[in-house]
């Protein structure tokens, strides 16, 4: 394995160089600046850049691997935050005007777990302003742009976390997930990204969208490094008044022991209802990759999904303008247009039309653990169609028409029932855009996600197959110089 290469290794890889004292973490981080610099007039995945912070915090792991008190496999790698995560003295904007001055002066639970982890926080990434939005192209810094196509969107909200992790400008990142926001942007930009059960990881002091369906988790290059964040980040906070109770698991205990004869169900309703055929020929591809691993396929009837999308959009849109209520009134002009609609509509739900939705997202519970007694996982595309231009409100492609919000469409049942579900990379489109394909599992359950997203990643060298994400050798030269 060339060292020139690192900036391409996985957070396993290189882990266990910096573990070795091979590879330095000052070096890895003036690399990685190195990169951003160059990468981000183009992309535009960073907000800030937290450079003499993150060259202080290599230093000091530096110092702290050769005395001999190495943390664990994040000490020393350069980790990302979507920029509703709050740090202490360094600017959390939101994605919007109203918040483009804001400095906390705490840091949130999640950024204090990856400090102790001896992970280096190296920015605050792009996202659609107040993570409300499905492309990514709706921030007061511009849009983030898809490292596959810059003409494309990388799917919101946890959109420059999705381009950056692509792009090798980070390692991974902690993005937030309130309708699809982790699991859209992975899938359109080829990598890894797991929203893990509801309360599973703390979310205090992540500025709230809404609260009943917001979760916070890892975006990564590969399985095992989601799995490796993903121990980091989970555990009860007694901070978070949503943190659920949940055994210390290690996530990559067992990842590798394959998915032969286990049940995989595949919905025979509602997922398949509106998709394109570019996303059903890569998803019948990954049936039959997992097929030949020894999986065994059973179909499932999910009634009443059209109800339970309804019930997602109500609550949204009901908490959201709770959430954003204040800035709505008193700085109408500095909030997005868009999102300033989509915000002021929520205002309008009657409280009986509220307990109504939740009702409906009570029985969609019931009716998805039902499911899931009969089969260990769920299957299903992750987006019903490959990214659109940026600025494009209406599909086009393969015959459909319908507004951007539909990406939302299967990937914000899973918000609702706050079941855990994982985007793993499926393939990619005729025009080399990735598509990718959702696991969705029990609760708490994400360590048997994992094996499953695990298995199908060593079906496909898709790093290969997705090979625009990678850097031609004259490029790593240049950075590395």
């Amino acid at each position: 394995m060339s060292k020139l290469n690192y900036l391409e290794w996985s957070i396993d890889q290189l882990s266990e160089s910096i573990k070795e004292k091979e590879i330095s973490p000052v070096e890895v981080v003036e690399t990685s600046l190195n990169l951003i610099s160059s990468k981000n007039k183009e992309l535009n995945a960073f907000v800030t850049i937290m450079e003499d912070e993150s060259k202080k915090a290599a230093k000091r792991a530096e110092e702290e691997i050769i005395n001999g008190n190495y943390k664990g496999p994040l000490h020393g790698i350069p980790i990302g935050l979507k920029d509703l995560i709050c740090t202490a003295g360094v600017k959390t904007t939101f994605g919007s005007e109203v918040y483009k001055d804001y400095i906390p002066n705490f840091d949130a639970e999640v950024v204090t777990k990856l400090k102790g982890a001896g992970a280096i926080l190296i920015g605050k990434l792009n996202m659609h302003a107040f993570a409300y939005g499905t492309t990514g192209d709706r921030s007061f810094f511009g849009p983030v742009k898809n490292p596959h196509n810059i003409q494309k969107i990388t799917g919101g909200s946890s959109s420059g976390s999705g381009a950056a992790v692509a792009s090798f400008q980070c390692y991974g990142s902690v993005g937030s997930d309130t309708g699809g926001s982790i699991r859209m942007p992975a899938s359109m930009c080829g990598i890894i990204g797991m929203k893990p059960t509801f309360g599973r990881v703390s979310k205090y002091g992540s500025i709230q969208l809404c609260p009943t369906l917001d979760h916070l988790g890892p975006m990564t290059r590969t399985v095992t490094d989601n799995a490796l964040m993903l121990n980091v980040l989970s555990g009860f906070d007694k901070k978070d008044s949503y943190s659920a109770y949940s055994k210390i698991e290690d996530f990559t205990e067992g990842i590798n022991r394959g998915i032969k004869g286990k049940k995989i169900g595949i919905p025979t309703n509602f997922y398949f209802d509106i998709i394109d055929t570019e996303v059903r020929r890569v998803f019948d591809s990954t049936v039959r990759k997992l097929r030949e691993l020894g999986a065994n396929f059973v179909p499932i009837e999910l009634p009443g999904m059209d109800d339970l999308l309804t019930a997602q959009q109500v609550l949204l849109a009901t908490e959201a303008y709770t959430s954003l209520e204040r800035d709505l009134i008193n700085k109408p002009e500095q909030i997005e247009e868009e999102v300033r609609s989509r915000a002021i509509a929520g205002m309008l739900t009657q409280a009986s039309e509220y307990i109504q939705m939740l009702q409906i997202k009570h029985k969609a519970i019931d009716m998805h653990n039902e499911a899931l007694k009969k089969v260990d996982v769920i299957l299903t595309p992750t987006l019903p169609m490959v990214p659109t231009n940026i600025e494009q409100r209406v599909t086009n492609s393969y015959g459909l028409q319908e507004h951007v919000r539909i990406f939302a469409r299967l990937t914000g049942p899973s918000n609702t029932t706050g079941l855990p579900a994982i985007s793993v990379p499926g393939g990619v489109s005729e025009c080399g855009l990735p598509i990718g394909v959702q696991f969705i599992g029990k609760a708490f359950a994400e360590a048997e996600l994992y094996q499953f997203a695990y298995a199908l990643e060593q079906t496909e060298i898709y790093r290969s197959a997705l090979s625009l994400n990678r850097f031609e050798n004259s490029n790593l030269e240049k950075v590395m110089e």
